[in-house]
């Protein structure tokens, strides 16, 4: 493992009277609303790791909490919902074995938005120097989808939504060698579905059209695997009439908003399986993390192209562009 000097990190006097150390965290004051306070620097548990925070992914699934609802209380603890979270080893707790202090690691961890965060070493990994920005978590989930829609050579893909998610599982789905199927409803998303080479790009303006379009790519038959990375109601209603009989549909969109009314008739007569690609075990989830760091290295992934940086102190910004998804963006990165 390439490791960095700690004293980079930290002053010797710093490590040396870590109970009086201080960092600065966000926190979600109320709806729309953070705020910024200096807290103690986290303290490891036995089988822990703190890390100096290098940066955190913002969420799509985090928007409810940024945008309120009545059943979230506030203020939030520091630090969250930052869950997408990469930096450095800093401290280590008595049972850690394998990492150490001046470690560069992703982590599963829950107080991202802040100088420092801790996680469990086992849901921790070492990720090298030369991927600048790394937030593990997300591109995890990207592996894990794909490893679960088991797509092969030959099938035709459909891919709804080509945002983050949708435009690495192009690029996953394309290595594969698949016909991919890309649709959005935002003419950037479509645009940057062409720019991946996208084997077809379709507009998602109207229900029946789109299913016309993709009947006729088709030649009648559908595909045999459909993946929905939107969340929304009407983009899985879609995803089942695109579904080929015996094929998958895959559900990568987290869907929070409310109950789905879905064509369980059509789901019935075209015997498809439905997979719902969402994991909750941490070992898969580290797993997920490796074969990422694996797929940027060869460069099946490169999702360094789809970031969109902002400054710690902009954090309400990249949550509200989260919402609002200007033209030219697709996944926000605080850098610390």
């Amino acid at each position: 493992m390439n490791t960095i000097n700690a004293l980079d990190l930290e002053s010797e006097h710093a490590v040396k009277n870590r109970e009086k150390a201080t960092m600065k965290a966000a926190i979600l004051i109320a709806p729309r609303q953070f705020g910024f306070e200096e807290i103690p620097i986290p303290r490891p548990q036995a089988h822990e790791v703190v890390f100096k925070t290098e940066g955190c992914g913002v969420c799509a699934s985090s928007i409810p909490l940024y945008e309120g609802r009545e059943w979230f209380t506030y203020p939030l603890p520091p630090g969250q919902p930052g869950h997408e979270a990469w930096g450095y080893v800093t401290d280590v707790g008595a049972e850690v074995k394998i990492l150490k202090v001046g470690d560069r690691i992703a982590a599963l961890s829950y107080h991202g938005f802040a100088e420092y965060d801790k996680a469990l070493e086992s849901e921790a990994i070492w990720i090298p120097e030369t991927l600048r920005n790394f937030p593990g978590e997300p591109l995890a989930c990207a592996m894990n989808i794909f490893k679960r829609a088991d797509i092969k050579k030959g099938h035709t893909v459909a891919i709804i939504g080509a945002g983050f998610l949708g435009a690495l599982l192009i690029q996953l789905s394309m290595h594969a060698g698949a016909t991919v199927i890309a649709l959005s409803q935002r003419p950037y998303s479509l645009s940057l579905a062409e720019h991946l080479d996208a084997d077809f790009v379709i507009p998602m303006d109207d229900h029946y059209k789109v299913i016309e379009q993709v009947k006729e790519i088709t030649s009648k038959q559908f595909c045999e695997r459909v993946i929905e990375a939107t969340g929304k109601e009407w983009p899985l209603n879609i995803a089942g009439e695109l579904t080929a009989e015996h094929g998958k549909l895959i559900i990568a969109g987290y869907h929070q908003d409310g109950m789905r009314n879905v064509n369980v008739q059509l789901w019935n007569w075209r015997g498809f399986d439905v997979i719902n690609a969402h994991e909750r075990d941490p070992k898969i989830y580290v797993s997920g993390m490796e074969a990422a760091i694996a797929s940027v290295q060869n460069r099946t992934i490169t999702p360094e192209m789809f970031y969109n940086i902002y400054p710690f102190e902009q954090i309400h910004q990249a949550f509200e562009d989260v919402i609002a998804r200007p033209k030219g963006f697709t996944k926000a990165i605080i850098k610390m």
